[in-house]
């Protein structure tokens, strides 16, 4: 009896070779095309190529408001950005994809879960981790950290000739001098010239979702953007659901400049890697929410979900999405962002985000005391005794100290 394989399937030239080598060796396909707002010409017509490659079932699965309702808005409530800088937009939807697949997978009698991932980079660790949380017993296959594939396709001449003798229909055109990964939260360029870290990324890369700084509106434009207990809810006062937010913000701050990084980043698996990465509208979020918060937030809790934030970034980007911890660290980022509600209105302009105002029924920002005029709520003397018993262990460590280490 024929084993059954869900594959996540793209319908590029990657995942069609992989789709007609499964089934070559014995392997029932059911192909799933899992829709992150990436572009594809004709989604249909990729199901059909992908049933007339001998697949048994193909389907479409939308996700685009899942991915950013319940795995990009909670990372953003964190803060979180890998190594300080990358928002995670391929490691997010990495969770998402392996849940679809898991889910047909069950539905469909299959027993192995196979992807088009590479043996070098995070992206097999994320579909792994995943799918076996979800289903200790589903198998997970990697073709491409099986010798004998390599060995088959060391180069993508080799992955072309394949399609073109079992008459698999792919776009065999000369491969631009980089890869791109793209979702509705952002697009990755990676690998080709990018590698020499010598290349100007900004100057290679054919940018889809932002323009450049230099070439963005000479007059800023003024953006207003709410938020209800730390989610998104509207811009300049349209209320949108989640994805149909992100694509407004996409083409607002895209149209400025706003989002473009070039990092050399730590891969899990061990080794550097650089990308250039575009994420127009979550950087614009990201920016807006931490307005807000600066309001709402008291002092110890913000300062403890800044501590705890390069720990969940860490585990998004290496794949720990379905654990105990980050259902916990969930769990909390759900309850501390309760007061994180009101408005930022940011004025952008050629790549920069400049403040405009900020309002919350829930800010904790209080003139009265805050202010530096006499007067006010705020009575300065008590900051005398304050001081004094504050300063008493270091007084104190002080005349311990012996006289040449002062």
């Amino acid at each position: 009896m024929k084993k059954k394989c869900v594959l996540a399937y793209s319908g590029g030239l990657d995942t069609s070779v992989i789709l007609g080598w499964l089934i070559e060796q014995g392997y029932d396909v059911v192909a799933v095309y899992v829709d992150l707002g990436q572009p594809c010409e004709d989604r249909e017509a990729t199901l059909k190529k992908a049933r007339d490659c001998g697949a048994v079932a193909a389907e479409i699965v939308d996700v685009r408001e899942d991915l950013c309702r319940d795995f990009a808005f909670p990372v953003m409530q964190w803060q979180a950005r890998y190594e300080g800088t990358y928002l995670l937009g391929t490691s997010i939807a990495r969770p998402l994809i392996a849940k679809v697949c898991v889910d047909i997978a069950h539905r469909e009698g299959c027993t192995v879960f196979a992807h088009g991932a590479t043996g070098k980079g995070n992206d097999q660790c994320r579909f792994q981790l995943a799918a076996e949380a979800l289903d200790p017993d589903i198998e997970v296959l990697a073709p491409w950290r099986i010798a004998a594939f390599r060995d088959l396709f060391p180069g993508r001449q080799e992955l072309i000739e394949f399609c073109a003798a079992r008459g698999i229909p792919v776009k065999a055109s000369q491969a631009k001098p980089y890869s791109s990964d793209e979702n509705c939260l952002h697009t990755s360029y990676e690998a080709g010239l990018l590698e020499e870290l010598s290349t100007d990324g900004f100057g290679l890369v054919e940018f889809g979702m932002t323009v450049s700084p230099q070439a963005a509106p000479d007059l800023p434009e003024a953006v207003g953007i709410d938020f209800e207990a730390g989610l998104p809810m509207a811009v300049d006062g349209r209320r949108l659901k989640p994805h149909d937010l992100v694509l407004a913000l996409n083409a607002i701050a895209g149209r400025h400049g706003i989002g473009r990084t070039d990092i050399v980043e730590n891969r899990l698996v061990g080794m550097k890697s650089r990308g250039v990465y575009e994420a127009p509208g979550m950087t614009l979020l990201y920016e807006a929410h931490r307005l807000v918060e600066q309001m709402t937030l008291d002092r110890d809790l913000v300062h403890l979900r800044d501590r705890l934030s390069p720990e969940v970034a860490e585990m998004v980007y290496y794949g720990f999405w379905y654990t105990a911890k980050m259902d916990a660290l969930m769990a909390f980022i759900r309850e501390a962002q309760k007061p994180v509600s009101g408005r930022a209105e940011i004025n952008l302009y050629k790549g920069n985000m400049l403040v405009k105002s900020r309002s919350s029924g829930q800010s904790l920002y209080d003139e009265a005391i805050a202010s530096m005029e006499g007067g006010g709520s705020y009575d300065q003397t008590d900051a005398e005794g304050f001081l004094r018993i504050l300063g008493l262990p270091l007084r104190v460590q002080g005349r311990a100290r012996p006289r040449w280490l002062r």
